[in-house]
């Protein structure tokens, strides 16, 4: 039994984590960063370049914790949008959250096969060994 994996959603997940990658270079770097010059908030790229490599290649246990990773993403996106005083520092958070929710979707549609098929497989071996 082979898992069909959907290639579009792993595209849309890599797509999208490049693009917060670079979202959050260039806030925190150029757009708007907290102090003029940029500041040390770009380190927080750093935890998105662990996954990469894993979600390029539509790494199955890759995709879950970076699904789970992704969420801080997007809670700092929303803090930011609701209260950061500079409306395009705002406006940036407003992306945030919208390319962490496009990963986060992708990447959960992404598993949800390899997850139904896990499942299956168990249920198989159950059966089998009653």
């Amino acid at each position: 039994m082979t898992t069909q994996l959907n290639p579009v959603l792993r595209y849309g997940a890599s797509v999208s984590l490049i693009a917060l990658i670079v979202l959050c270079l260039l806030w925190e770097l150029k757009i708007a960063p907290l102090r003029p010059g940029g500041s040390l908030l770009a380190l927080k790229v750093l935890p998105l370049l662990l996954p990469l490599r894993g979600v390029l290649k539509g790494n199955l246990y890759t995709m879950q914790w970076a699904a789970m990773l992704i969420l801080l993403y997007f809670m700092e996106g929303v803090v930011r949008a609701w209260s950061d005083p500079s409306p395009l520092s705002a406006l940036m958070g407003g992306f945030e959250i919208f390319f962490s929710l496009v990963f986060y979707i992708c990447a959960i549609f992404y598993l949800k096969p390899a997850k139904r098929a896990a499942k299956q497989r168990a249920a198989q071996r159950t059966v089998k060994g009653s």
